[in-house]
């Protein structure tokens, strides 16, 4: 029965690795090493408004060169965002000044946000094939 479900396991991981395609992650405009990277994967609006994201990954500053990070994560076929938080003082969250302002840097996927209000995952979204792929997140910083 061991050996069964050990093949069982290693079958569906096989299948399941054949969809998965690694996407390449760069984070560039980054000011400081300061506390850490958060990414946060989202599949469509309604988590984004939740942020409820789907995936969530955090990377320590060290590799920080000339302000850029690359990361890479493995994501089945599908239509994804990615928001980057640059976490300086590693609490987990956006801080904010007094008028809600955010004080750490933000970024969205192959999207650069100039507006005030919150985007909607349209304008950030793309799609994982069946090939390798890269998304840029220029961060931002008041």
């Amino acid at each position: 029965m061991k050996l069964r479900n050990t093949i069982l396991f290693v079958l569906l991981f096989v299948a399941a690795s054949i969809n998965a395609q690694t996407l390449t992650v760069e984070i560039t405009n980054i000011r400081n090493n300061k506390g850490k990277i958060l990414l946060a994967v989202f599949k469509n609006n309604d988590s984004f408004k939740k942020e409820e994201p789907f995936l969530e990954k955090s990377y320590h500053k060290k590799s920080l060169k000339t302000g850029k990070i690359t990361v890479k994560i493995q994501l089945e076929q599908g239509t994804y965002g990615i928001t980057i938080l640059d976490d300086e003082n590693n609490d987990g969250k956006m801080k904010y000044n007094l008028i809600r302002i955010p004080k750490e840097g933000y970024g969205f996927s192959n999207y650069f946000h100039t507006g005030i209000s919150r985007p909607k995952l349209d304008n950030f979204k793309f799609i994982v094939g069946d090939k390798d792929k890269t998304v840029h997140v220029k961060m931002k910083y008041f």
